[in-house]
This record gives structure tokens, C-alpha cells and sequence, in this order.
């Protein structure tokens, strides 16, 4: 049992740490990968062609994932673009 959890811990550390000199972007995109394989193979399970699922849901995460860093630069510049406007016209 604790052989079982110290691999359990080692693989957590291992997969956090993988993550760390990631950009947003990769790390929204493999993010969404990863919960859209997740999800489409239970999905696939549940229908019959995990196989299928898995890869379907890994595609569609991943493009949700970029999608949602494209959707949070933009946010981000706008209210750069607002903070540097404001700052402006104070001085």
C-alpha cells in the first residue's frame, strides 16, 4: 500500500512539474486536451468506441483550450488598453 502511494505521489510531482516553463497557451490547450479525452472517453465507453471518444474529446479540448487563452488575451489587452488610457489621463 505505501509503494502504492508513493508512485501515486511521484507521478502527481512529475506531471505539476512537467507544466511549469509552459506558456498560458500550452498550458490552457493541453489542459482542455486532456478534460476533452477525459470526458469523450467516458463518453466513448458508455457508446461502445472508447477509442473513438478519447480522440474526439482530446481534439475538441484542445481547440476549446485555445479557444479560451485566445478569448483571456484578449480580455487581458483590453484592460491594459483601459488601465493605460486612465493612467494617461490622470497626469
Amino acid at each position: 500500500m505505501k509503494q502504492i502511494i508513493l508512485v501515486l505521489i511521484l507521478a502527481i510531482g512529475l506531471g505539476l512539474s512537467g507544466c511549469s516553463g509552459m506558456s498560458d497557451t500550452q498550458q490552457r490547450t493541453l489542459s482542455g486536451g486532456a478534460i476533452g479525452a477525459s470526458a469523450g472517453a467516458i463518453i466513448g465507453a458508455v457508446s461502445g468506441n472508447t477509442g473513438m471518444g478519447l480522440a474526439i474529446g482530446a481534439a475538441t479540448g484542445a481547440a476549446g483550450g485555445y479557444l479560451y487563452d485566445q478569448n483571456q488575451k484578449s480580455k487581458d489587452a483590453a484592460y491594459q488598453s483601459g488601465y493605460n488610457a486612465g493612467k494617461k489621463s490622470n497626469q
